[in-house]
């Protein structure tokens, strides 16, 4: 029997399970098993968006299970996300019917804008000038997601959120939205624990959705030096307290925040062990202690090379 995992209930009352298994930067040729491990382990909620370039993978592992009879397809809960160069108007439906194609599926449950800044369109995902920087389009995300609420009326997509925004950003679209967002996916772990964002998303009814909860180990541009946050000594003090992993003891910060949380794995026995997390309560002294972790270079998915764009949420804002 798979186990179960407890549902966030969204602002438009959709039920969206609080562990959910991420695919940024699953290999290719291993996507799909490890969608049908998860799905036969008892996740519900699988995250993908169309730039990570294995959504057709995604698609293979969810219908499998739905042909299998293990699933049914309103019982898993699909996220992805309108990439950068996708930005402009005319664009959008397009973008989330090729993601519709690509996964095999009539409709997504969760439609999110990767990142406020538009990209230069109609060619390359990194479009660049010849001296490699990246090349901007001058659409306005306002735009965007007024043609985002609009798969929802087209019944593509169950409910529109964004990715990557910024506190004075989502304020922007919140006030602007006829479909408020419901869900904002952003960085989050204990190095960059965003506490000042999640609050002000909570007090808007957004939830917020953590991605990179394990400290993203294997992310490309990742140096030696680099803090581990898997084996941060002080982390390992928590989960050997509890007799749990450090991934457990992370995940679970997550959840008791009231976050969803995205954990990425290809491996099975890794993917059952971050869904074993309802068992044990981390204290409000613990929660205070990892709260506490934070570190000024804490950003670990800055999108660098965006800098200079005018939408750019981490250059400025403070949160």
């Amino acid at each position: 029997m798979a186990s179960k995992v407890p549902n966030v209930v969204l602002n438009n009352g959709k039920n969206m399970p609080i562990i959910g298994l991420g695919t940024w930067g699953s290999p290719t040729g291993e996507v799909a098993q490890a969608v049908k491990d998860a799905l036969d382990i008892g996740y519900r909620h699988i995250d993908c968006a169309f730039v990570y370039g294995n959504e057709p993978e995604v698609g293979e592992g969810i219908n499998a299970k739905i042909n299998e009879g293990i699933v049914k397809r309103d019982e898993v809960f699909v996220t992805s996300k309108l990439w950068n160069t996708f930005h402009r108007p005319d664009l959008v439906e397009g973008a989330l019917k090729t993601t519709l194609k690509n996964l095999n599926l009539s409709y997504i449950d969760l439609y999110l804008i990767h990142w406020p800044m538009a990209y230069k369109e109609d060619g390359e995902l990194f479009p660049k000038d010849d001296k490699d920087q990246v090349l901007y389009s001058d659409v306005d995300y306002l735009d965007t997601w007024r043609e985002m609420e609009k798969l929802v009326d087209a019944g593509l997509t169950k409910t529109v959120g964004l990715s990557n925004f910024n506190a004075r950003q989502v304020d922007r679209v919140y006030e602007a939205a006829r479909i408020k967002p419901a869900v904002i996916q952003i960085e989050c772990h204990p190095y960059l624990n965003q506490k000042k964002l999640s609050a002000h998303c909570a007090a808007k009814n957004i939830t917020v959705t953590a991605y990179s909860p394990l400290g993203s180990p294997n992310r490309p541009w990742a140096k030696p030096e680099d803090p581990n946050l898997l084996n941060d000594p002080k982390i390992v003090a928590i989960a050997d307290k509890y007799n749990k992993t450090t991934a457990q003891i992370l995940i679970k910060y997550q959840v008791q925040r009231g976050h969803v949380v995205i954990p990425k794995s290809v491996n099975k026995n890794r993917m059952k062990s971050n869904f074993e997390v309802f068992d044990f309560i981390l204290t409000d002294e613990d929660i205070a202690l990892i709260d506490s972790f934070g570190r000024p270079d804490g950003r670990l998915v800055p999108l660098t090379g965006a800098y200079g764009h005018p939408h750019h949420p981490f250059e400025k804002d403070e949160y």
